[in-house]
């Protein structure tokens, strides 16, 4: 927004660098906004650790497979991404933007909002010596995450019913590395009670992001009970992982130094934006992390409420015009990776099949193998939206259908629990209607495609004969 001539306030918490989850990014992230922010040479200097693709032990092969970022056809540039430290990443974020002119706050936390009726036209603050404060704004967007402000005044919040899991993490020094070309890919790895992930943090070994990802029942067994040890327990029962970590040691100091808890964190909202209110990131949604959408799914969301404001502000195209198309591509993206893991959660299939969904939830042209990268890169909707409501109903009925067979998968008996498939059908049904109502309020008349992007990235331009 500042590179388009707007005055910004960001008003952020903590002071940088801080810690931050999610550490292993895509190539959507490092070869799209990273470009367009014009970080790129920064990152590339920071010494991340290069991401090739990502292996996995997953579904009935008992043996690890890889894939690689260089077997899609989408962008040749989008050949790696890195894994990073997020203080280092975020702060490099940060100071760019100072850089191009925002007015960046540390230590001011947001605790409300201003109203005009119902809209929202700015918030009130505390400052960073606790004074309160006010600030008004054309526009407010919200990216402060699971514990989002305006995380039910924009719409209400929904905890998915089927991936409410917990995940418990650390961070490891002396831990070893995947062999060859392979040595900087997460290593996803499944167990008999749930999914380790193991991200290289450091070329050297000092440092690894290693947690387990279990089902949201398993969370009372960690009330009251050593994190480091049930850490180790778990880590024993995921072969490939306890393999890596055999001669490391868990760091106990610093900003890496504490065994975490995170709980029910896949969720959406249900609406990003409602009368100068955006919620983007973390705030909006956020899907289990196997496929280490976050980072991905935050900034592609911020990119386009940015757009849309510019163009709002710059008098173009109307305000509801512009976040219907921000909304329609968000909850595409979203949409995408919530299908298709769906799918990867059935652990009965080869991965061939999974590489099938990923071709069948994009409708993609290519091999199954290539649909799959694309996915998992973050490439797979870019610039790309449903053809019809027809198309997208067609795609939810689909997305039934896959419910019932994960459904069936974790219980090992068909309709083994009514009251689990009535929860399936009410989640479906919502999911449905809310996709309806918003694909028949996004509708076009006049043209098929939607708003385009203007050369520059930075705003929305009409499409031949389009009207505002």
């Amino acid at each position: 927004m500042a590179k388009d001539g707007r005055r910004v306030l960001l008003l952020e918490r903590e002071y940088f660098p801080r810690y931050h989850i999610g550490e292993s990014l895509l190539p959507a992230t490092v070869h799209g906004l990273a470009r367009i922010l014009g970080v790129t040479e920064q990152l590339e200097s920071a010494g991340f650790v290069r991401k090739l693709g990502g292996t996995f032990r997953w579904g009935r092969s008992p043996s690890p497979w890889t894939f690689r970022f260089s077997e899609q056809e989408r962008s040749s540039e989008a050949s790696f991404a890195y894994q990073v430290e997020r203080a280092k990443f975020d702060e490099i974020l940060l100071r760019n933007a100072q850089a191009c002119g925002v007015d960046v706050r540390e230590g001011h936390s947001v605790v409300g909002g201003l109203h005009e009726g119902e809209r929202i036209v700015g918030v009130k603050y505390n400052d960073a010596d606790g004074n309160v404060a006010t600030a008004r704004a054309a526009y407010v967007l919200d990216a402060s995450g699971a514990n989002s402000v305006f995380q039910n005044t924009i719409g209400r919040r929904h905890y998915d019913p089927f991936f409410r899991n917990v995940a418990l993490f650390g961070y490891f020094r002396g831990a070893g590395r995947l062999p060859g070309e392979n040595a900087g890919n997460i290593l996803t790895a499944a167990f008999d009670g749930g999914w380790c992930w193991y991200i290289p943090l450091s070329h050297d070994g000092e440092l690894t992001s290693v947690g387990v990802v279990l089902p949201s029942e398993s969370a009372k067994e960690l009330k009251g009970r050593d994190l480091d040890e049930t850490l180790a327990q778990y880590v024993r029962r995921c072969g490939p992982v306890a393999d890596l970590l055999s001669g490391a040691s868990r760091i106990e100091e610093g900003m890496y130094g504490s065994v975490r808890v995170l709980r029910d964190f896949s969720y959406r909202n249900e609406r990003y934006f409602h009368q100068g209110g955006v919620l983007i990131g973390d705030s909006a949604c956020f899907i289990d992390p196997v496929f280490s959408s976050g980072v991905h799914l935050a900034t592609f969301s911020g990119l386009l409420a940015a757009r849309s404001v510019n163009t709002v502000l710059s008098g173009a195209i109307s305000e509801k015009r512009c976040f219907e198309e921000f909304e329609l591509r968000y909850r595409r993206e979203f949409g995408v990776f919530y299908q298709f893991l769906m799918s990867f959660y059935d652990m009965h299939e080869e991965p061939e099949s999974y590489f099938w969904s990923a071709r069948k939830i994009l409708r993609a042209q290519t091999t199954g193998r290539e649909a799959f990268v694309g996915l998992v890169a973050g490439l797979g909707t870019v610039d790309e939206r449903f053809d019809s409501v027809d198309a997208f109903l067609h795609s939810a009925a689909n997305e039934a259908q896959v419910l019932r067979r994960v459904t069936e998968a974790k219980s090992g008996v068909r309709d083994a629990d009514p009251a689990l498939a009535a929860e399936m059908r009410k989640h479906t049904e919502s999911l449905f209607r809310e996709r309806k109502a918003l694909l028949e309020r996004c509708q076009t008349p006049t043209y098929d495609d939607g708003l385009l992007t203007s050369e520059d990235q930075l705003r929305w331009v009409l499409p031949p004969r389009g009207g505002a």
